[in-house]
Protein backbone atom coordinates (compact mmCIF):
# COMPACT_ATOMS: atom_id res chain seq x y z
CA UNK A 1 0.00 0.00 0.00
CA UNK A 2 1.41 3.38 -0.95
CA UNK A 3 0.13 5.32 2.04
CA UNK A 4 -1.34 7.97 -0.28
CA UNK A 5 -4.63 9.48 0.88
CA UNK A 6 -7.78 8.07 -0.70
CA UNK A 7 -9.02 11.57 -1.52
CA UNK A 8 -7.35 14.97 -1.70
CA UNK A 9 -7.09 16.48 1.80
CA UNK A 10 -9.48 19.31 0.96
CA UNK A 11 -12.25 17.09 -0.44
CA UNK A 12 -14.71 15.37 1.88
CA UNK A 13 -15.24 11.64 1.68
CA UNK A 14 -18.87 11.23 0.82
CA UNK A 15 -21.02 8.29 1.85
CA UNK A 16 -23.96 6.78 0.00
CA UNK A 17 -26.21 8.55 2.52
CA UNK A 18 -24.70 11.91 1.56
CA UNK A 19 -25.27 11.23 -2.13
CA UNK A 20 -28.83 10.01 -1.44
CA UNK A 21 -29.60 13.19 0.53
CA UNK A 22 -28.40 15.42 -2.31
CA UNK A 23 -30.39 13.47 -4.87
CA UNK A 24 -33.46 13.54 -2.63
CA UNK A 25 -33.25 17.35 -2.51
CA UNK A 26 -32.89 17.58 -6.29
CA UNK A 27 -35.83 15.24 -6.77
CA UNK A 28 -38.01 17.11 -4.26
CA UNK A 29 -37.45 20.38 -6.15
CA UNK A 30 -38.60 18.56 -9.27
CA UNK A 31 -41.67 16.94 -7.66
CA UNK A 32 -40.15 13.47 -7.53
CA UNK A 33 -40.62 11.85 -4.12
CA UNK A 34 -38.45 8.93 -3.18
CA UNK A 35 -37.60 6.34 -0.57
CA UNK A 36 -34.24 4.77 0.12
CA UNK A 37 -33.44 1.07 0.30
CA UNK A 38 -36.60 -0.24 -1.37
CA UNK A 39 -36.77 -4.03 -1.75
CA UNK A 40 -37.86 -5.28 -5.16
CA UNK A 41 -39.68 -8.50 -6.02
CA UNK A 42 -36.54 -9.93 -7.66
CA UNK A 43 -34.65 -9.84 -4.36
CA UNK A 44 -32.68 -6.69 -5.18
CA UNK A 45 -32.85 -3.47 -3.19
CA UNK A 46 -33.03 -0.09 -4.94
CA UNK A 47 -30.85 2.56 -3.28
CA UNK A 48 -33.46 5.20 -4.16
CA UNK A 49 -36.84 4.66 -5.76
CA UNK A 50 -39.25 7.46 -6.50
CA UNK A 51 -42.34 8.56 -8.34
CA UNK A 52 -42.63 11.74 -10.37
CA UNK A 53 -45.73 13.90 -10.84
CA UNK A 54 -46.77 11.84 -13.88
CA UNK A 55 -46.58 8.55 -11.97
CA UNK A 56 -43.33 7.45 -13.61
CA UNK A 57 -40.96 5.40 -11.49
CA UNK A 58 -37.31 6.35 -11.09
CA UNK A 59 -34.57 4.19 -9.59
CA UNK A 60 -31.12 5.47 -8.62
CA UNK A 61 -28.19 3.14 -7.99
CA UNK A 62 -25.65 4.94 -5.82
CA UNK A 63 -21.93 4.24 -6.08
CA UNK A 64 -19.31 6.07 -4.01
CA UNK A 65 -16.28 3.93 -4.91
CA UNK A 66 -14.80 3.02 -8.29
CA UNK A 67 -14.36 -0.65 -7.32
CA UNK A 68 -18.04 -0.87 -6.34
CA UNK A 69 -19.09 0.69 -9.65
CA UNK A 70 -16.89 -1.60 -11.72
CA UNK A 71 -17.82 -4.70 -9.74
CA UNK A 72 -21.59 -4.23 -9.86
CA UNK A 73 -23.08 -6.81 -12.22
CA UNK A 74 -26.57 -6.73 -10.69
CA UNK A 75 -27.65 -3.24 -11.77
CA UNK A 76 -29.47 -4.35 -14.97
CA UNK A 77 -31.90 -6.21 -12.68
CA UNK A 78 -33.36 -2.81 -11.68
CA UNK A 79 -34.38 -1.86 -15.21
CA UNK A 80 -37.52 -4.03 -15.12
CA UNK A 81 -38.83 -2.00 -12.16
CA UNK A 82 -38.54 1.59 -13.36
CA UNK A 83 -39.30 3.95 -16.22
CA UNK A 84 -36.00 5.78 -15.74
CA UNK A 85 -32.70 4.60 -14.25
CA UNK A 86 -29.89 6.79 -12.94
CA UNK A 87 -26.45 6.29 -11.52
CA UNK A 88 -25.89 8.48 -8.45
CA UNK A 89 -22.25 9.40 -7.81
CA UNK A 90 -20.23 11.79 -5.66
CA UNK A 91 -18.46 14.59 -7.56
CA UNK A 92 -14.95 13.10 -7.34
CA UNK A 93 -15.79 9.62 -8.66
CA UNK A 94 -14.47 8.80 -12.14
CA UNK A 95 -17.48 8.68 -14.48
CA UNK A 96 -15.59 7.36 -17.51
CA UNK A 97 -16.77 3.74 -17.03
CA UNK A 98 -20.37 4.91 -17.37
CA UNK A 99 -19.66 5.90 -20.97
CA UNK A 100 -18.89 2.33 -22.02
CA UNK A 101 -21.56 0.20 -23.71
CA UNK A 102 -21.61 -2.15 -20.69
CA UNK A 103 -23.32 0.62 -18.70
CA UNK A 104 -25.86 1.49 -21.43
CA UNK A 105 -25.26 5.26 -21.62
CA UNK A 106 -28.12 5.63 -24.09
CA UNK A 107 -30.49 4.38 -21.37
CA UNK A 108 -28.99 5.25 -18.00
CA UNK A 109 -28.77 8.76 -16.62
CA UNK A 110 -26.06 10.16 -14.37
CA UNK A 111 -26.57 12.33 -11.30
CA UNK A 112 -23.68 13.82 -9.33
CA UNK A 113 -24.49 14.68 -5.71
CA UNK A 114 -23.03 15.60 -2.38
CA UNK A 115 -24.80 15.92 0.95
CA UNK A 116 -26.40 19.22 0.01
CA UNK A 117 -27.53 19.09 -3.60
CA UNK A 118 -27.28 17.25 -6.91
CA UNK A 119 -27.17 17.84 -10.62
CA UNK A 120 -28.30 15.66 -13.50
CA UNK A 121 -25.34 15.39 -15.87
CA UNK A 122 -27.05 13.01 -18.27
CA UNK A 123 -30.82 12.56 -18.33
CA UNK A 124 -32.11 9.01 -18.22
CA UNK A 125 -33.99 7.77 -21.24
CA UNK A 126 -37.66 6.96 -20.74
CA UNK A 127 -38.30 3.24 -21.08
CA UNK A 128 -41.96 2.94 -20.04
CA UNK A 129 -43.04 0.05 -17.86
CA UNK A 130 -46.10 -1.92 -18.81
CA UNK A 131 -49.16 -0.41 -17.11
CA UNK A 132 -49.72 -3.46 -14.89
CA UNK A 133 -46.08 -3.49 -13.74
CA UNK A 134 -46.18 0.26 -13.01
CA UNK A 135 -49.39 -0.12 -10.99
CA UNK A 136 -47.85 -2.91 -8.94
CA UNK A 137 -44.66 -0.90 -8.34
CA UNK A 138 -46.53 2.26 -7.34
CA UNK A 139 -48.64 0.28 -4.87
CA UNK A 140 -45.52 -1.42 -3.48
CA UNK A 141 -43.74 1.91 -3.06
CA UNK A 142 -46.78 3.57 -1.48
CA UNK A 143 -47.20 0.76 1.04
CA UNK A 144 -43.49 0.89 1.93
CA UNK A 145 -43.73 4.66 2.46
CA UNK A 146 -46.84 4.32 4.62
CA UNK A 147 -45.27 1.53 6.66
CA UNK A 148 -42.18 3.68 7.32
CA UNK A 149 -44.33 6.68 8.20
CA UNK A 150 -46.36 4.67 10.70
CA UNK A 151 -43.17 3.30 12.26
CA UNK A 152 -42.06 6.89 12.88
CA UNK A 153 -45.43 7.90 14.31
CA UNK A 154 -45.96 4.74 16.37
CA UNK A 155 -43.07 2.25 16.60
CA UNK A 156 -45.48 -0.38 17.96
CA UNK A 157 -47.05 -0.57 14.49
CA UNK A 158 -43.82 -2.05 13.16
CA UNK A 159 -43.99 -4.83 15.76
CA UNK A 160 -47.62 -5.49 14.90
CA UNK A 161 -46.78 -5.58 11.18
CA UNK A 162 -44.24 -8.37 11.77
CA UNK A 163 -46.95 -10.47 13.48
CA UNK A 164 -49.16 -10.49 10.39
Amino acid sequence: MSGAPLAPPDSPILTASDVARGIGRLFARNDIWCLSEVPLKNGRRADLMGIDAKGLIVIVEIKVARADLLGDAKWPDYLDYCDRFYWGLPPGLDRAPLESEAYRPETCGVIVADGYDAEILRPAALDPLAAARRKTQVEHLARAALRRHMALVDPLCTALDSLA
